[in-house]
C-alpha cells in the first residue's frame, strides 16, 4: 500500500475524550479546533478553518448524552446532523478529506453476532437515530469521506459531554464503598481512544477505498464482564453484581447487542489490540496501575 503524506489535519472537538488523542496521534500535524473556536451548527464561524486550508477534517465534535437527548432533541441533531452537513460540505469546499465519528448505537442490537460495516442501521433511540442521519449527510454532501463507527469508548482525557467515562465512574464508586451494581446482558465492545485515533491515523495514511469502517478494540464482552476485568487488573477486591438492564427502569432504549466486527480494517491487515490489553493500557496511562497504586 502506498502511504501518503499528511500535512494539515484539522482536528474539531479537539479537547474531547477522542479528539485529545487525535491531537497526540498528529502531533506536528494537527491543528485543533475546539467549540470555543468553531460551531459545526454555525456555517459563519469556518473563517479560522478554511484559512487553515486543510488535507484532512476531523469531526469529532458530537453531542453524547444519550438520555438526554431523547428530550433535547434540537440540540442533539443540530450537533450531530446538521454539524455533520455543515463540514461535509466545507471540506468538499477545500477538497479536504472529510471524517465523522459515528457510534455502535445506530443499530438496533437485534443481531446475534457483532455487527459489520454491511449491516443496515435501525437506531433505537434518538442519539442514534442522529449520529445516523449525520452519516447519511456525510455519505451525500461529501466527495472524499471516511466514517469510523466506534463504541464504548474510554480515554484519559474522559468524555465532556458525560463527565468522564464508565472506568472512572466504577473506581470512583468503588472509592466510596459501594456495590456495583452492572448490566450483564448488554454486549459491546470496549474502545480505547488512544487505539482508536492511531489507527484513524493509519487509515488516512494508507487511504483506502473511502466509505463507512468500524474501529473498536477486538473483541466483546458485557459491561458486567468489563467491570470485573478493571479490579482484576487493580488488584482491587470489590462487590460487584450483575444486574438485567430492565431492572435499570432507563426510559431511553440502547442495544441489547452493539458489538462491532472490523471486517474492513481486517480486510487492510490490520487489526485493532484487544479490549483487555486496551484497558490494561488505560489504567497504567492514568496511573492506577504500575505501582499499583490503591484506590
Amino acid at each position: 500500500m502506498v502511504v501518503e503524506a499528511i500535512n494539515k489535519v484539522a482536528i474539531i472537538g479537539a479537547n474531547g475524550q477522542l479528539g485529545t488523542d487525535l491531537l497526540a496521534a498528529f502531533k506536528g500535524n494537527a491543528i485543533p479546533f475546539t467549540h470555543s473556536d468553531i460551531d459545526v451548527t454555525n456555517p459563519s464561524t469556518f473563517g479560522p478553518l478554511r484559512a487553515k486550508k486543510p488535507d484532512v477534517i476531523i469531526n469529532a465534535a458530537a453531542y453524547v448524552k444519550v438520555d438526554m437527548a431523547e428530550q433535547e432533541t434540537e440540540a442533539a441533531a443540530k450537533t450531530n446532523i446538521i454539524g455533520a452537513f455543515n463540514i461535509a460540505r466545507l471540506s468538499k469546499e477545500l477538497n479536504a478529506v472529510n471524517v465523522y465519528i459515528s457510534t455502535d448505537y445506530v443499530f438496533d442490537g437485534n443481531k446475534k453476532g457483532p455487527y459489520t460495516e454491511s449491516d443496515v442501521p435501525n437506531p433505537l433511540n434518538f442519539y442514534g437515530l442522529s449520529k445516523y442521519a449525520g452519516e447519511i449527510a456525510t455519505q451525500n454532501y461529501s466527495q472524499k469521506y471516511y466514517i469510523f463507527r466506534m463504541a464504548s469508548l474510554f480515554g484519559k482525557a474522559g468524555s465532556s459531554g458525560k463527565g468522564g467515562n464508565f472506568i472512572e465512574t466504577m473506581i470512583n464508586k468503588a472509592k466510596n464503598k459501594e456495590v456495583l451494581n452492572v448490566v450483564d446482558d448488554m454486549i459491546m465492545s470496549p474502545t480505547y481512544t488512544k487505539d482508536a485515533a492511531e489507527l484513524i491515523k493509519q487509515i488516512l495514511e494508507i487511504r483506502p477505498k473511502f466509505g463507512i469502517y468500524h474501529i473498536a478494540n477486538e473483541g466483546r464482552c458485557s459491561w458486567y464482564t468489563f467491570t470485573k476485568k478493571i479490579f482484576e487488573l487493580l488488584k482491587q477486591k470489590v462487590r460487584i453484581k450483575a444486574i438485567k438492564t430492565k431492572q435499570l427502569e432507563m426510559s431511553t432504549h440502547r442495544p441489547a447487542n452493539s458489538a462491532l466486527a472490523n471486517s474492513r480494517i481486517h480486510k487492510l491487515k490490520i487489526k485493532m489490540p484487544k479490549w483487555e490489553d486496551a484497558l490494561k493500557r488505560y489504567l497504567i496511562e492514568k496511573g492506577y496501575i504500575g505501582d499499583l497504586v490503591a484506590i
